[in-house]
Formats: structure tokens, C-alpha cells, sequence
């Protein structure tokens, strides 16, 4: 199946999957209601939605659909980034200690009880993190995407060491609830201003990188083929870490840590179009986007009236899904 056809076929899903969520609930919502919701607020003619009925659509279920597409996209996006520069099939959007360091500033402002300032801590917490993580590197000698990766786990094992002490020695009461359902990874408080980080990040961060596809085949071969193809290693490869580290930081801050959908997805979508970044870049976006949209559609509803982090219900498709296809390569190896 070709890259375009898979495109088009996911960019199909991903506007129906968008509808078809926002009706998935304990008010029973129809297609059209939603779309008249959206197209009343769009400004266009149609018959508004009771008061009630488009408040639930608007203002609960819409953010939380367009927000869980938003991060599923960059998640998976900054993934394939990173197993492309590092040449590391393993990898995803967390090596670099981003989510440990985001989770340590969640915690701390969650527990100081300041929840407005979340996001912007998480996204601070993570920046600090990868500036540790790059600081040990050149203190190691020349960065290399080994000394990255190997401080990265060192100043993850560390922020996780910290966030679970500060959690052990102040957490009481039904804290550790509010605490554990964000490192778990969770989209249950998104509204309008998580729309605005994660699509403004995917914007900012996460487009320039899906034009990146030609460069990204290059450093398939290695630094020396890379630069023999007038490809400035270095540069190339510091300017793509950082974009992709500052569009998970943003994505992180808003939603936890959601783990597999930067690791399996890429490797999924390479089954479907092969190893080129032109099309492995986008069509991992758009199958990130759907993938986390329902996930996060099966944590809110499958056990309601209560809610799972969806970071769990990532974990339980993804761990089997990615030990499959662990198996499926090396049977065609």
C-alpha cells in the first residue's frame, strides 16, 4: 500500500474518529449534533444545540478529543525523529529525561496546590531535564548520540528518584490519587487552553520537523554517508533533538506521561510504507493522532462512571502490540 493511499485513509479516520468520540459518552449524542455544535460556533447557519446538550459538546468532550489527537500526533511524530537520529529502534520521546523532569515540576506544583501553573511547570521541569541531560553529555566529551542517550537515562533515574521521595515524604490522603492519575499519563482536565499548548506546539514544533523526511534518510546510513550527501551532522541533528524535546515537553505538560504511542506507532506505520521519512513522518502523526484519540475514548468510558489514566490503556495495547512486532522482524530477518 502506497504512502499516499495510507495518508489519505488515515486523514479520513482521524476527521470521522474526531466525530464519532465526541458521541461516545453517558449523554447520548448524536453525528449530527456534534457537527452542528461545531459549525455554530464556527459561525455558520445552522440550528443551535440546547444549551446543555452543546455544552457537553463544546466545552468537555471536543477539547478532550482534539487535545488527545493533538499529543497522539506529536508523540509519535518526535518518536520516529528520535529512533531516526539516534539509530536506536528503542527509542521514543522520553529518552532525553523529558518526562521525568516534567513529572518532578508537575509534582511539585501539585502538591504546593497551585494546579493553574501545571502545564507551565511540567514544561519547565522537562527543559531543565533535557538541559541536564545535555550538559552530562558534553561533560562526558564529545556529544554523541550514545553519551546523549546514556545521560538521558541518568537524569531520568534521577528525577523519577526525586519525585518519588518528595511524593513519599509530603503526599497524604487522597493526594496520591491526583498525583498518580497525571504520572500515569491523563487527558481528563483538557479543555480549550490544552487545545491551544498541544495544537500550538504541534504547529510551532512538530511541522517544521514533517519536512524534515530527506535529511532524517541520510542519517539512516550513518554520520559519515550523512555528511557525504552535504548533510551538516551535527547542526542537523541538535536543531531536530531540540524541536522534537520542546514539542514533548508541551505535550507532557498537558497530558502526563503516556508512554508506547512514540515507540510502537513509528515502527507500525514502517511495516505499512517502509523506512522512508517522507512518509514515515506523517503517517505516523495521523496514526498517533487516532491511536491516542481512542485510547483516550476506551479510559472514559470502558469503566464508567470511573475514569483510567489513559497511559494505562496505551501500556496495555501497546506492550503486546510491540512485542509482536518485535517478533514479526525477526522472523523476516
Amino acid at each position: 500500500m502506497t504512502g499516499p493511499v495510507v495518508g489519505v485513509a488515515f486523514a479520513l479516520a482521524l476527521v470521522v474518529s474526531v466525530g464519532a468520540a465526541v458521541t461516545i459518552g453517558p449523554a447520548d449524542l448524536s453525528l449530527e449534533e456534534v457537527w452542528r455544535s461545531i459549525g455554530w460556533h464556527a459561525g455558520l447557519p445552522v440550528e443551535p444545540l440546547p444549551v446543555l446538550r452543546d455544552g457537553i459538546v463544546w466545552e468537555l468532550r471536543l477539547p478532550r478529543v482534539l487535545t488527545a489527537a493533538a499529543v497522539g500526533a506529536g508523540l509519535a511524530l518526535s518518536g520516529a525523529v528520535m529512533q531516526a537520529l539516534t539509530r536506536n529502534p528503542l527509542a521514543d520521546p522520553y529518552l532525553l529525561g523529558l518526562s521525568s523532569g516534567a513529572s518532578l515540576g508537575a509534582v511539585a506544583v501539585l502538591l504546593l496546590g497551585v494546579t493553574v501553573l501545571l502545564p507551565l511547570a511540567a514544561f519547565l521541569g522537562a527543559l531543565l531535564a533535557l538541559g541536564a541531560t545535555l550538559l552530562l553529555a558534553s561533560a562526558l566529551g564529545r556529544i554523541t548520540p550514545t553519551r546523549t542517550v546514556l545521560a538521558g537515562l541518568a537524569v531520568s533515574s534521577l528525577a523519577s528518584a526525586i519525585t518519588s521521595f518528595v511524593i513519599f515524604w509530603t503526599v497524604t490522603g487522597d493526594s496520591y490519587r491526583e498525583i498518580l492519575g497525571w504520572l500515569l499519563g491523563s487527558l481528563s482536565g483538557a479543555r480549550w487552553p490544552a487545545v491551544a499548548i498541544a495544537v500550538g506546539a504541534f504547529v510551532v514544533a512538530g511541522l517544521p520537523v514533517l519536512l524534515t523526511g530527506r535529511l532524517l534518510d541520510a542519517f539512516a546510513f550513518g554520520d559519515t554517508a550523512a555528511s557525504a550527501l552535504g548533510v551538516d551532522v551535527s547542526r542537523t541533528r541538535w536543531l531536530l533533538l531540540t524541536a522534537a524535546a520542546l514539542l514533548t515537553g508541551a505535550l507532557v505538560s498537558v497530558s502526563g506521561a503516556i508512554g508506547f504511542v512514540g515507540l510502537v506507532l513509528p515502527h507500525a506505520v514502517r511495516l505499512l510504507v517502509g523506512p522512508g521519512h517522507r512518509a514515515l513522518l506523517p503517517l505516523s502523526a495521523l496514526t498517533g493522532a487516532v491511536f491516542l484519540l481512542w485510547a483516550d475514548t476506551l479510559a472514559r468510558t470502558l469503566f464508567d462512571p470511573r475514569e483510567l489514566p489513559v497511559g494505562i490503556v496505551t501500556a496495555l495495547i501497546g506492550a503486546p502490540v510491540f512485542a509482536l512486532l518485535l517478533a514479526r522482524r525477526r522472523s523476516a530477518a
